[in-house]
């Protein structure tokens, strides 16, 4: 055997020694966030989403965060639109995950579902167009405009980003905002619906019934500073509406007030699984009821910050899966008929839009293209971002599979399922679960949990 020569030996030496502080490094690199917004306001004259756009009352925003230094950057935007679906779903994701060079699946875009705020679906304004009657649901140059707008946005925060030490993780109850929408009888059907706006006094007299009181909050820190608060409450964010003048609501106004009380610090706010859930027990729809659930919701934000416990962070810590499901589709939607309604010369152009809604819906359903559910692994807390207008079940459902530590939930992300029930509430009637609203079948509850259980514990 030849002997290895001093020279030998202290050259491989220099080597492992270089390889064992690059696996330290490797293993203590530092997760990094850029914070994103652009305006989203539509121009006046443009539809919103019941009527057309007068004036700005608030401006609508597209904001969020980018998360660096686990693998491939991680994107998470909320937009101040009631919805956005099927081929504008995909847009969106598509161009935030070019400007910063990561994939589709680790992009989740959801909206704030505000009433006096704009769509978003190419594919139904595909079809439109095909009819002669496009720029009926939504002003498609605008849309495509605030999606460059909010890449570009993206881009910069990407280059601009910091340092994260530590997370803050809290929750904290909210006082007098959310309540159940659905009423039921002795026979355990729904006997009214108290919607989001409720001037009917003996139904805001009803108990609260099934929400989740409680608001989440994950804040990032650099040691002792403060750099952007993401927040998840669970209601429909409706004060009142058909205004005309588009409105982030009581939502995006909580949000300006604790930007404004914590000096401009950002603030990210996701909707929750709220599809059943809405104000209407503390809410008729008074002008000044507005200010109060905006100043009740910003105190809950304010208390989940203020009782967060800061842990150490590190990109190790910081995981991301996607999910790819198959949601059953509703029974009710049959392809010939819904071809038949949209060739109905005598038909009212503004209705055809949903049945061209549910006619893309009904085809990606019958081709078995998948919605991609996803989740955000932060140290113990775990985040959930789904799709639809979710009932508030699955986020408790969610809960209870992670009781360990703070588990989180983002409803409507694609938007185009609308409501998501429960297999129970498909029984019961009302209006969550109607053809109308819902466009998949009572075998979804399944599908959700399943996927829920698999993305909490893989």
């Amino acid at each position: 055997m030849h002997k290895i020569s001093i020279i030998t030996r202290l050259a491989l030496s220099v080597i492992v020694g270089l390889f064992q502080v690059f696996v330290i490094q490797a293993s203590n690199t530092s997760l990094r966030v850029g914070v994103f917004e652009t305006d989203a306001s539509p121009p006046v004259g443009s539809p919103l989403a019941y009527n057309r756009c007068e004036a700005i009352g608030m401006p609508l925003s597209a904001r969020g965060v980018v998360l660096l230094g686990s693998g491939a950057p991680i994107v998470l935007c909320a937009v101040d639109w009631i919805g956005i679906s099927n081929a504008g779903h995909h847009a969106w994701r598509e161009a935030l995950a070019k400007s910063v060079g990561t994939s589709i699946d680790r992009v989740t875009v959801h909206t704030l579902h505000q009433h006096d705020a704009p769509r978003c679906d190419f594919s139904v304004e595909a079809i439109m167009h095909e009819q002669g009657m496009e720029g009926i649901m939504f002003d498609a140059e605008f849309a495509h405009l605030v999606i460059q707008r909010t890449a570009d946005a993206l881009s910069e925060a990407a280059k601009k980003a910091r340092d994260v030490t530590h997370l803050g993780l809290g929750r904290a109850r909210v006082e007098s905002v959310a309540s159940n929408r659905r009423i039921l009888g002795a026979n355990g059907k729904v006997r009214a619906t108290r919607y989001t706006a409720c001037r009917d006094p003996v139904l805001r007299a009803e108990p609260v019934g099934v929400i989740d009181p409680f608001l989440k909050s994950i804040s990032f820190w650099d040691n002792d500073e403060l750099m952007v608060v993401l927040t998840w409450y669970a209601t429909h964010p409706q004060s009142y509406y058909l205004t005309g003048i588009a409105h982030p609501d009581f939502p995006g106004m909580a949000r300006f007030l604790r930007e404004a009380t914590l000096n401009g610090v950002p603030h990210v706010h996701f909707n929750g699984a709220g599809g059943n859930v809405g104000a209407g027990k503390y809410n008729d729809g008074s002008r000044e009821n507005r200010q109060a659930l905006s100043v009740r919701l910003a105190e809950g934000m304010s208390n989940a910050l203020t009782e967060s416990h800061k842990i150490a962070i590190q990109a190790e810590d910081v995981h991301w899966q996607t999910l790819p499901v198959a949601l059953p589709v509703s029974r009710h939607l049959q392809e010939a008929e819904l071809i038949k309604q949209l060739e109905d010369p005598s038909a009212d152009p503004q209705k055809l839009t949903y049945v061209a809604k549910d006619l893309v819906w009904l085809r990606r359903c019958l081709s078995g293209e998948k919605l991609d559910l996803h989740c955000l692994s932060l140290g113990s807390a775990r985040i959930l971002f789904m799709p639809g207008e979710l009932s508030v079940e699955y986020q408790l459902a969610a809960q209870e599979m992670w009781p360990g530590g703070l588990l989180a939930m983002a409803a409507y992300g694609e938007y185009a399922p609308g409501y998501i029930c429960t297999a129970e509430q498909y029984t019961q009637g009302g209006y969550e679960d109607s053809p109308r609203a819902s466009k998949v079948a009572p075998e979804v509850e399944n599908v959700l949990l399943d996927a829920m259980r698999r993305l909490l514990h893989p």
